[in-house]
Formats: C-alpha cells, structure tokens, sequence
C-alpha cells in the first residue's frame, strides 16, 4: 500500500472514496480506512502499518477539493489539489525516491 484514505468522520465518507478510486484509478495502490475510530487511531495505525502517505479529508478538503497528506516519516501536513498528489507520487514511485 502506497497511500491511505482518512475521513475525519463518516460525513466524509462519500469524498474519501471519490479520493480512494481516483488515487487507485492512476495505478496507486491504495487503502480507505472507514473504521469507526478517533482519527488520532487511524494515522497511528497506519504509520505502524509503514504506509507511506495518508491522505486525511474532512470539511475543508471536500469543499475545497484538495487533500491533506501526511508522511509517515514526518509530522508536518500539507494541502494539496489531488492531481497534483498524484502528480507527485507517481513521479516519486517511477523515480523511487519515496
């Protein structure tokens, strides 16, 4: 797994698929947390997992259509539109600089 979706909650739900099927539909490889835990949970399981990228969404990121990426490797988020993630993982997969 390449990246993982998190919705801050389950209003979100309908965005973070939308998000999981375009990141999956350019050959990522891509999980989608739906559990019914605190978000804090989540990102802890999946930097334990090594997941290399979450993708968090909530409110602003629907409205807004962009992403919060997260790194396992670093604390800091940023925002980002969605192609331009993809732009940039699929660069960082053919280069293997992840």
């Amino acid at each position: 797994t390449q990246a993982i979706v998190i919705p801050i909650s389950d209003k979100y739900e309908a965005y973070a698929r939308k998000v999981e099927k375009k990141l999956a539909d350019s050959g990522i490889k891509t999980e989608l947390d739906l559990r019914a835990e605190k978000i804090g949970y989540k990102i802890r399981s999946a930097q334990l997992q090594k997941i290399p990228y979450m993708v968090v969404v909530g409110e602003n990121e629907m409205n807004d259509k962009t992403v919060c990426i997260r790194k396992r490797s670093d604390t800091n988020q940023e925002v980002k539109k969605l192609s331009d993630f993809i732009k940039q993982l699929k660069k960082e997969i053919k280069n293997k600089t992840r």
